[in-house]
């Protein structure tokens, strides 16, 4: 059975692996295709190494709320591996790297296994290249699954290097790496597709944080204090991002003042001292802030 524009996609990841960029374009890509779609990044609040997940809803009657079950997991932590099993519905799809070959305990999911390790290692010598690229690898061979318009994709990885062009081609390159062996090796009956529709117009897709950042301009913000931290970090570069486009007089000078301090309680003082001098102020941190 086929499902068309309406199942859930997980990705399991490992947190700083560099797979938030990838897992962003793939959720981008379904928008730009005018599918209704809904992605949740769950996290912990560390630097690196535990896991993360990123959820994707994709529904084309427009329902955007987390639902129960998981249609298509793609899991890239053997760490979770146990517990993410649990959450494939019957008749769903597990996506792996089968650098390693593993038997997994469930016999009634559909298991694809994609050696995108080893991939990496045979095109790439760079240790880090190859941790980057896999995602990007990954990201080639869902593209030809799904029967994602590959125009939109190649489109959106260079919009997100566009002030780093020479990243373009090698990451096209992975993509391309990806979707050659998917064309070659994988069967073509996948359950899940992705198929144009009409139904982003007057819409955009903006992350949290980025609103939460451009919400602080409307609502008359002109300092931020913050200490560099996951989730936090994009909230204070959205807000000096937007402060440089609707803050700036005809001069060029920037009616504000974005301020990064040397840890989160010497931001919360900044933004205080702030307040206190008359400027609508704030601080944005997380966790273990």
């Amino acid at each position: 059975m086929t499902k068309v524009n309406d199942f859930v996609i997980k990705f399991a990841n490992v947190n700083g692996s560099g797979s938030a960029s990838a897992n962003l374009m793939f959720a981008k890509t379904i928008f730009r295709m005018g599918i209704p779609v809904s992605p949740k990044n769950i996290f912990p609040s560390n630097i690196q190494g535990l896991p993360t997940w990123y959820e994707i809803r994709v529904n084309k009657d427009g329902y955007t709320a987390r639902r129960d079950g998981v249609d298509c997991l793609i899991a890239l932590n053997p760490q979770t591996y146990q517990s993410d099993l649990k959450e494939l519905v019957k008749g769903g799809y597990l996506i792996y790297d089968s650098t390693m070959e593993r038997k997994f305990p469930r016999k009634d999911i559909n298991v694809i296994g994609i050696p995108m390790a080893s991939i990496c290692a045979e095109h790439y010598d760079d240790p880090r290249q190859r941790q980057l690229f896999k995602n990007i690898i990954c990201l080639g061979a869902l593209s030809i699954l799904f029967k994602i318009d590959i125009s939109v994709l190649k489109g959106l990885i260079k919009e997100e290097f566009q002030k780093k062009p020479k990243l373009i081609e090698p990451n096209l390159h992975a993509l391309g790496l990806g979707r050659k062996y998917a064309q070659e090796n994988l069967s073509s009956d996948f359950g899940l597709q992705l198929k144009l529709m009409n139904q982003k117009s007057k819409k955009i897709m903006i992350q949290g944080n980025e609103a939460s950042g451009l919400g602080c301009i409307f609502g008359g913000a002109t300092v931020a204090s913050w200490y560099p931290i996951t989730p936090s970090t994009s909230l204070a570069e959205a807000f000096e991002k937007y402060l440089h486009m609707f803050r700036s007089d005809s001069k060029g000078n920037i009616k504000g003042a974005v301020v990064q301090a040397e840890d989160e309680l010497s931001a919360i003082g900044m933004a205080i001292g702030a307040n206190w001098n008359g400027a609508r102020a704030f601080t944005a941190t997380s966790g273990p802030g």
